[in-house]
């Protein structure tokens, strides 16, 4: 008797809301749409931020802050049946190594991701007469900093993973409200997504990061991204479909 192994069933981020898979030309516009406006909104709002809180750095941060978690909520609800809403290479790397997401298709979704980033920064310094592109300057390195960053991005991917394992509705929500409460409680004020880090390297307003830094960044959260991913399949199981009924052998 020859009894079929349980299929493994998990639910792609790519198909919040059980919004059907859509062209993969169309989900790199709305990761590349996205991962702009969401850019455009935590440099703009950090520049807006920083001239009307008078050197008030708490004031800034917390301008910086709401612009941004609201931001997050608006962009996962309109574009998440789209693409999945990543905006985040880290996010899509977890779910092509889950294998919600293929290998074919993460080198356009990162690609798309960067490449609106850096044209998000780009935009936002052209709404304030800035030059469109400057190299990134504010130091943000040391153990301190990368260990933020981990914890940041592991928050971040356990809050996707545990939401659309129990309360897919909400993923919009819980991803606005995690990044909230992370650019306060950690050291580095929570980039946790290398494109936006990418990006950020190409401003020297209140939201940058010196160019030379970036790699740490990333490389931290490649671990936390990893991390999460080891911890959700210890707290959210997949779920097996039913046992195929048994077989005799020919």
């Amino acid at each position: 008797m020859l009894s079929a192994r349980p299929r493994r069933v998990r639910r792609p981020l790519r198909r919040l809301n059980g919004a059907d898979v859509q062209p993969l030309s169309r989900r790199i516009v709305a990761e590349a749409l996205g991962s702009g406006i969401l850019v455009a909104t935590v440099v703009g709002s950090g520049i807006m931020a920083e001239r009307l809180a008078g050197g008030n750095l708490a004031i800034a941060l917390l301008g910086n802050t709401i612009a941004t978690g609201a931001i997050l909520v608006v962009l996962i609800t309109i574009l998440g049946p789209v693409s999945g809403a990543h905006f985040n290479p880290a996010v899509s790397m977890v779910f092509a190594a889950r294998r919600e997401l293929s290998w074919f298709e993460l080198g356009p979704y990162v690609v798309a991701q960067c490449l609106g980033a850096v044209a998000g920064a780009a935009l936002a310094h052209l709404m304030f007469d800035l030059a469109p592109i400057m190299i990134g300057t504010q130091a943000r390195t040391g153990a301190s900093q990368w260990l933020a960053e981990v914890v940041a991005t592991f928050a971040l991917v356990l809050t996707i993973l545990g939401g659309l394992r129990f309360a897919p509705s909400a993923v919009p929500w819980l991803v606005g409200l995690v990044i909230t409460a992370a650019y306060w409680f950690t050291a580095s004020t929570s980039f946790a997504n290398p494109a936006v880090t990418l990006a950020r390297g190409f401003t020297t307003t209140f939201a940058g990061i010196a160019l030379g830094d970036v790699p740490g960044f990333v490389i931290a959260q490649l671990i936390g991204a990893a991390l999460a991913m080891a911890v959700a399949g210890i707290l959210y199981p997949a779920a097996t479909a039913p046992a195929a009924r048994a077989q005799p052998a020919e």
